[in-house]
Formats: structure tokens, C-alpha cells, sequence
């Protein structure tokens, strides 16, 4: 790649359906003509909605956005199990789920909303000894995952279908980061004795960023984006410093006595020229920096 290397920012997309994260970030990399560039939190393939992008040294921030709550619209389908516990996976079992009731719909949701503890589905991203499970369940291999413990803040049914033996819910889910909503799905079905499964998948937001900001993949060279400074006040405690005490933290020395200072920890060191300097945290009665950010991708 050649040019000029980009201004580092936080960018925000909207994934279509039908690619993989990954397919974004090449998309990304090409469009604004520079490989360094990370995403906070991956969605399958089906999945639409909201990515987080990190560009050039605002990479570094992904990590404290990576782990924020996020916001699902999602539509599940009682009365059919698959083995991917999403629609592009093989029909497992089929049970007519055309006599639930709304009021036993409502009460099974119960017990997954809260704090509550998910067995992620055996077609997941997650490593098992290296590999990712869902290679290793199309591997035929025997998949157990261990169970995670997630909050489920909202689990809202806005809208339900009848047809056959299947019931579509339209639903509403703000959720822990980790939380897999086709483990809703399939434990709702479960737990209504007819199955379940996920047959769309949209994240509207994650922490304090909406998908309606959002860039789509056509207009990613142009799109609004966050300085480093924005992004990382959007999500942590800001501190104010003077241009002394940023080119200390930059050396990588203390603030004395600057503790008081901060409204939390971690927090996010900004100059007086609005550039951020880096995320810093208390020691003991000081401020010392837990990330700085590279000078140059600091604006």
C-alpha cells in the first residue's frame, strides 16, 4: 500500500449480511489504504449491525470497547432446533409449537434474563486447544464448551408470528458482552419443550456507539469517524492535562499526588490540544499511564 498512512480513529460500520468480520476489515484496509486495522468483537456471518474499527494506532483502544454491553434485535423461530442453533445450520428436530401460549412464552423468558449462566453454542468462535469449536464440530468432532456466566439486562419480545407449527418472535436483547444470542434461542426453545432457533441477528449498539452512526462498506473512505480522544472519553473517565504533564506521562513518568484528580480508573489522559495522550490509572496517590498512545497517531 502507498500514500499517505490515514489518521488513526475509531469507525464505526454496519456490517451486511452474507460476509465475515474479517471480509470488513479487508474491505477497511483496502479503502483506506493501510493494513493496520482491528475490530472490538466479531458478528457470524448471517449477523448484520454494528463493527467497531480501529485505524492506525487507535487500534490500542479496542481492547476497552471490545468488553462494553451491547444491543441485539433479533427474531427467533420456536418449533425447530438446528445443530448451529441459528437458521444456516441442519434441522435437528421439528415440534409443532402452534398451541404456546403467550403467557408461557413470556414466563420462559424469565430465567434467561439477569444474571444468568450460558453453555455458548457448539458452532462458536471459541478456541478449544487452538482450534475454533465450530471447526471442530464440522470436523464431527465432539464439541463441550464450558459454561459462562452473562447478564441479560432486556430480553423483550416486540412482535410475534404464527405459521404452522412455528412461532416467530421479534425480539429486543441488551446483554454482558460474551452473551451468545443463539444460546437464548436455543434455551428458550428448550426450555418450551419445542425447540428454538435464531433466524436473524442485528447489533444496534455497542456501549455508548449506535449503529446509526454507522458507515456502510461503500462509504468507508468518506465516513464520519472518532479521534482517538473522542472514542476513548465515549467510554472512560476523562482527565485533563497540561502539556507538561502529557509529555511526563509520554516518558512514561507519574503524575505526583494527581489520584484526586481522576473520576474513575481507568481513565483518559486528554492534552490541551484535545489529542489524547494515553489511558491512565491510580498508583496509590499518583497517576501513572497504562497505555500511551504513539505521538503520532495521538490527534
Amino acid at each position: 500500500m502507498t500514500g499517505a498512512r490515514p489518521a488513526p480513529r475509531i469507525l464505526l460500520v454496519d456490517k451486511p449480511g452474507g460476509i465475515t468480520s474479517h471480509d470488513v476489515v479487508a474491505r477497511a484496509r483496502r479503502a483506506l489504504g493501510t493494513r493496520k486495522i482491528g475490530h472490538a468483537g466479531t458478528l457470524d456471518p448471517m449477523a448484520t449491525g454494528l463493527l467497531v474499527l480501529g485505524v492506525e494506532g487507535a487500534t490500542r483502544l479496542l481492547t476497552y470497547i471490545v468488553g462494553l454491553d451491547k444491543t441485539y434485535e433479533a427474531r427467533i423461530r420456536l418449533g425447530v432446533a438446528t445443530d448451529t442453533d441459528d437458521a444456516e445450520g441442519e434441522v435437528t428436530a421439528a415440534t409443532d409449537a402452534s398451541a404456546l401460549a403467550r403467557a408461557a412464552i413470556d414466563a420462559a423468558i424469565v430465567p434467561l434474563t439477569g444474571a444468568i449462566v450460558q453453555v455458548p453454542s457448539t458452532y462458536s468462535a471459541i478456541k478449544v486447544d487452538g482450534r475454533r469449536a465450530y471447526d471442530r464440530a464440522r470436523a464431527g468432532e465432539q464439541v463441550e464448551l464450558a459454561a459462562r456466566e452473562v447478564t441479560v439486562s432486556r430480553f423483550d419480545v416486540v412482535a410475534e408470528r404464527r405459521e404452522g407449527g412455528t412461532v416467530d418472535l421479534d425480539v429486543v436483547i441488551d446483554c454482558s458482552s460474551g452473551t451468545y444470542i443463539r444460546s437464548l434461542a436455543r434455551d428458550l426453545g428448550a426450555a418450551l419443550g419445542v425447540g428454538g432457533h435464531l433466524t436473524a441477528l442485528r447489533r444496534t449498539r455497542i456501549g455508548p456507539f449506535p449503529v446509526t452512526d454507522a458507515a456502510t462498506l461503500d462509504d468507508l473512505a468518506s465516513a464520519r469517524s472518532l479521534t482517538p480522544a473522542q472514542a476513548a472519553t465515549a467510554v472512560l473517565p476523562r482527565l485533563d492535562v497540561t502539556a507538561d504533564e502529557a509529555r511526563d506521562l509520554r516518558h512514561g513518568k507519574r503524575l505526583a499526588g494527581a489520584a484526586s484528580r481522576l473520576d474513575g480508573a481507568p481513565a483518559a489522559a486528554v492534552d490541551p490540544d484535545r489529542e489524547l495522550v494515553g489511558i491512565v490509572e491510580r498508583r496509590g496517590s499518583d497517576v501513572k499511564s497504562a497505555m500511551n498512545m504513539p505521538e503520532e497517531a495521538s490527534s
